[in-house]
C-alpha cells in the first residue's frame, strides 16, 4: 500500500469516527468546491494558510474517491505517466496538446 493510499484509508476512518459525510457524493462534491474557493481566497488575500486550504481539498478529493470505489494512487501514477508522454506545442500563446500522428 503506497501513501496517498494509506491517507485516503486514515481520512476516511476520521470521516467515520467524526460522523462526516461518507455517503452523498454530490455533497462531497460541494465541499471540495468550497474547499477551493478557500484556498483562492486565502492565495489571493495572502492569509497565510494557503497550505491547510489545500490539504482540505487534498482530504475532499481523497473521500470522492473512497466513495466512488476509486484507486486515486493508481490513477494518480497512471495520468502522471499520460502527462509526461504527451507532446505539447505552443499556438496562439498557449500550449496545447499535439495531435496524434
Amino acid at each position: 500500500m503506497g501513501q496517498l493510499t494509506e491517507w485516503q484509508e486514515r481520512n476516511w476512518k476520521n470521516k467515520l469516527a467524526k460522523g462526516f459525510n461518507t455517503t452523498n457524493v454530490e455533497i462531497e462534491f460541494n465541499y471540495t468546491y468550497a474547499e477551493l474557493a478557500e484556498a483562492y481566497e486565502s492565495y489571493r488575500k495572502d492569509k497565510g494558510d494557503l497550505d491547510e486550504e489545500l490539504a482540505d481539498v487534498v482530504l475532499f478529493i481523497l473521500s470522492l474517491a473512497k466513495m466512488n470505489g476509486l484507486d486515486l494512487e493508481t490513477a494518480v501514477i497512471n495520468k502522471m505517466a499520460k502527462n509526461e508522454a504527451r507532446q505539447y506545442i505552443e499556438k496562439n500563446g498557449h500550449h496545447v496538446q499535439k495531435e496524434k500522428s
